[in-house]
């Protein structure tokens, strides 16, 4: 029996595995009725030590109450105090809070604790960069910037990788990481409606976690990086110009630079600009699962399946998020299946889409004999830029490099990381040879640089293209969404990769727009018309391209 967590009346289920039939869902139980009244509040923890891994410290809370015929019902709700705002609660997981947090603190026993591979940060002297965040993005820009010669600390809780990670399988022999692949699809496939399906014709990989964890672990460990497992509350300016960055536990950590790659959710640490567009999210269950009658072809991995097998109209709720299948077959019998929600204004929540997939599954005819591995994956997409007039520095989502229109990340920050180390290097150094360092002008003026070389001009034109394309998606139905992609599949391979790959420049961008909008059938003509004029993203869209 998988361990539960019971607190008031809240139900938990920490496990990895599908239950039995008899068991109780494996899903966070919400079972406040509409007719129920508060009768009481209470704030609580809960703590790995207590529990196990699968929640770390969530604080919510308890609100009970009781229904006409005497029954007593309970929800939990995460604490939002514990946010910069509303949006960053968001950013967070927001209602889902708590399957991202199950997501994050899953076991991976083969990946190795930074806090053993890494010696700890002394903090006797003043650090040159310290990157606080220790995900794929904040792993290479650590290596990546002691590899230059810097003294780098790397800070924030010591967790694996535990998303699943799909790439293009020539993208990531670019970095060099070919190795780090696990499975490979010599091609991947689209499936809208009922005609004929559309072959990309691009080799897919599955990463291995594991893999690409140790990986830039060991390129840490070669480069001289350090290491502190702490979470950072504030980062603060001393006197002589440099950062002080503030951990738990009265711990402080001076250096000449802090650059925040702790996540999209990082506005106690990080200001954004104010006005910007909303953030939206990108929510999918998956499983991994051993099955019978295994429909899909094991050379092909499926990018979308957008096709209806249910065959009724969707009502209510569920016709507010059109879905469609995600599957990796790695074997006759062994498929990594995810539901997912391209972009939504308000997350679709898991259960929702727990359900989709598995109403889905059935009506396929494929029946699951047993589930290896759950996966929640909850990527906000689109908001707001951080401000480039900021002290402190960001990278990976923290610094908005989500690609808006499709949730993808690890690539750009990977393949982005070597330069925006040169370029922190180039500038500490310089201004370390001329012994500049020392006054509060000069630290503004290096981080200045640091934001530009990260958001040059070119690159908001870039991003005000795609928000215009998510918003755009936000506002179709299925049939809309279906008319999208069989027009954008129909572009030159040069366009759909580059579009999806974030390697389009602005100008290659409206050459996309021309050719999207002349092959577009009328319907979606007018639509991309409407959208232009009406929608904010396309005046902020125009007046970013006219930006010298």
């Amino acid at each position: 029996m998988p361990p539960r967590i019971s607190t008031s009346g809240e139900y938990f289920n920490c496990s990895n595995h599908y239950p039995k039939e008899e068991e109780s869902p494996n899903r966070f139980m919400r079972t406040t009725p509409s007719n129920s009244y508060t009768t009481s509040i209470t704030s609580t923890t809960i703590n790995t030590d207590t529990y196990g891994s699968c929640i770390s410290k969530i604080s919510f809370k308890v609100l009970c109450g009781s229904t006409s015929a005497g029954s007593d019902s309970c929800v939990a709700l995460p604490v939002k105090e514990d946010f910069a705002d509303e949006e960053d609660y968001i950013k967070a997981g927001g209602s889902e809070l708590l399957f991202v947090q199950m997501q994050q603190n899953k076991h991976m026993d083969q990946q190795s604790k930074f806090s053993d591979k890494l010696p700890r940060i002394l903090g006797d002297d003043i650090l040159d960069l310290v990157v606080i965040g220790c995900g794929p993005a904040g792993l290479a820009l650590a290596a990546e910037s002691a590899k230059l010669g810097l003294n780098v600390g790397l800070i924030g809780p010591d967790l694996p990788f535990t998303n699943n990670y799909g790439v293009w399988e020539d993208e990531f022999k670019d970095l060099g990481l070919e190795r780090c692949i696990e499975h490979v699809w010599r091609d991947t496939i689209v499936y809208l409606d009922d005609d004929d399906p559309i072959f990309i014709g691009r080799a897919y990989g599955r990463v291995s976690r594991h893999l690409l964890h140790e990986e830039l672990l060991k390129r840490c460990v070669e480069s001289g990086v350090s290491y502190l497992s702490a979470k950072v509350e504030n980062i603060v300016e001393a006197s002589g110009g440099h950062r002080l960055v503030e951990c738990e536990g009265n711990i402080v950590i001076p250096c000449r630079l802090a650059t925040v790659a702790s996540g999209a959710a990082s506005g106690k640490l990080l200001q954004y600009e104010v006005g910007g567009p909303r953030v939206s999210v990108q929510t999918a269950y998956g499983v991994e699962v051993e099955v019978e009658n295994n429909p899909y072809n094991l050379d092909l991995m499926v990018f979308m399946d957008y096709r209806d097998y249910i065959k009724r109209k969707a009502q209510g709720l569920e016709a507010q998020y059109p879905t469609f299948l995600y599957a990796m077959p790695m074997s006759p019998t062994r498929v990594f299946f995810e539901e997912t929600c391209l972009a939504s204004k308000d997350a679709m929540p898991f259960e929702l889409l727990r359900d989709k997939l598995m109403t889905r599954l059935e009506t396929m005819g494929v029946r699951i004999i047993k589930t290896y591995e759950e996966e929640w994956s909850y990527i906000p997409v689109g908001g707001s830029l951080p401000s480039t007039e900021q002290k402190n520095l960001a990278f990976g989502a923290a610094a908005s490099m989500v690609h808006p229109a499709t949730g993808y990340s690890v690539v750009r920050s990977l393949s982005e990381a070597p330069n925006y180390a040169s370029a922190i290097a180039n500038i500490l150094k310089q201004r370390r040879d001329q012994n500049m360092l020392v006054t509060t002008g000069i630290t503004e003026n290096i981080s200045i640089q640091a934001w530009n070389t990260l958001w040059p001009q070119e690159r908001k034109r870039q991003r005000a293209f795609f928000l215009f394309g998510l918003a755009l998606i936000l506002q179709l139905d299925i049939e809309g969404i279906r008319t999208f992609f069989h027009t954008f599949f129909r572009l030159p391979t040069w366009m759909s990769q580059g579009f999806l790959g974030s390697t389009l420049s602005s100008a290659d961008l409206v050459l996309f727009a021309f050719y999207m909008f002349v092959i577009a059938p009328n319907d979606l003509r007018k639509s991309l018309i409407k959208h232009l004029i009406s929608d904010p993203t396309g005046a902020i869209m125009v007046r970013t391209y006219l930006t010298i």
